[in-house]
């Protein structure tokens, strides 16, 4: 059994990915969530059992995703655990949880650090997991699928775990700021508000899967940059304006709140 302590949009997104991914599990997956149209809305959308319960999940799973928000995690880890055995793979996703602070209220080694990101709800997420050497393959192996369920999935050293939840955790919503002021620079040049979305989403998705051959960015960008002409135009206000500090800045300040977060153990 599968259980999740949280029932938010990360975690049916990975419910959602293991649905549809022909794992034959998706019949074994157990929900607690606090908001009782929440839980009505998951078990009619996905099958699954909900309850109000975090033990009775716990209890009933051998597989545990912590899908809650760092500042809830305290609570959560001493109601549940004395229910904690060897037996149990505790998995969290929450940013900034150190597996250090994880190990300090579990009784079980067992226990990865995963930061997945919101694209995980198309099943193109990226998944970043984090583990003890220790760990068996064993026990690894059924998270790893889990987690393929939703997009592609990397192992790093828990140190880069602050840069990953800054660069693909935040990432979207970086991108998504930044495709809202295309639009916006659409409709004041006089496109419709649906034209312009459709032109910068379709965009991105093609930028995105060039790029995905393995085209770098720069390549990219100067394959499509002619000398004197609008693209340059437009890479010329952004190198006077600062971009790339501005967008560095900003990833420093997301490392440095998952820091924060962090700071429990």
């Amino acid at each position: 059994m599968i259980g999740f302590i949280g029932g938010g949009n990360m975690a049916e997104a990975i419910i959602k990915g293991v649905r549809d991914s022909g794992l034959g599990i998706g019949d074994k997956i157990f929900v607690s969530e606090p908001k009782e149209e929440r839980r009505k809305y998951l078990e009619q959308t996905y099958g699954v059992k909900a309850t109000a319960e975090n033990r009775d999940v716990v209890s009933a799973s051998n597989i545990i995703i912590l899908a809650i928000k760092p500042q809830n995690m305290e609570p959560v880890l001493d109601e549940i655990a004395d229910l904690i055995t060897d037996e149990k793979t505790v998995v969290s996703i929450a940013a900034g949880i150190t597996l250090s602070y994880l190990q300090s209220k579990l009784k079980t080694k067992k226990l990865i650090r995963v930061m997945p990101n919101t694209p995980a709800l198309v099943q193109e997420g990226m998944s970043v997991m984090s583990l003890c050497e220790c760990f068996p393959d064993k026990d690894i192996a059924p998270v790893r699928e889990i987690l393929m369920s939703i997009g592609k999935v990397l192992v790093m050293p828990e140190k880069y775990m602050n840069a990953v939840t800054a660069l693909s955790g935040s990432g979207p919503a970086f991108i998504a700021f930044f495709a809202e002021a295309m639009m916006e620079a659409g409709t004041k040049s006089g496109l419709s508000r649906g034209h312009a979305a459709e032109l910068v989403v379709q965009t991105l998705l093609g930028t995105a899967k060039i790029l995905d051959t393995g085209l770098s960015p720069v390549e990219l960008r100067e394959m499509v940059t002619s000398p004197g002409g609008t693209t340059a135009a437009g890479i010329k206000v952004f190198n006077e304006k600062g971009l790339t500090d501005i967008v560095i800045t900003a990833m420093e300040a997301a490392i440095k709140r998952a820091e924060e977060l962090g700071r429990k153990e």
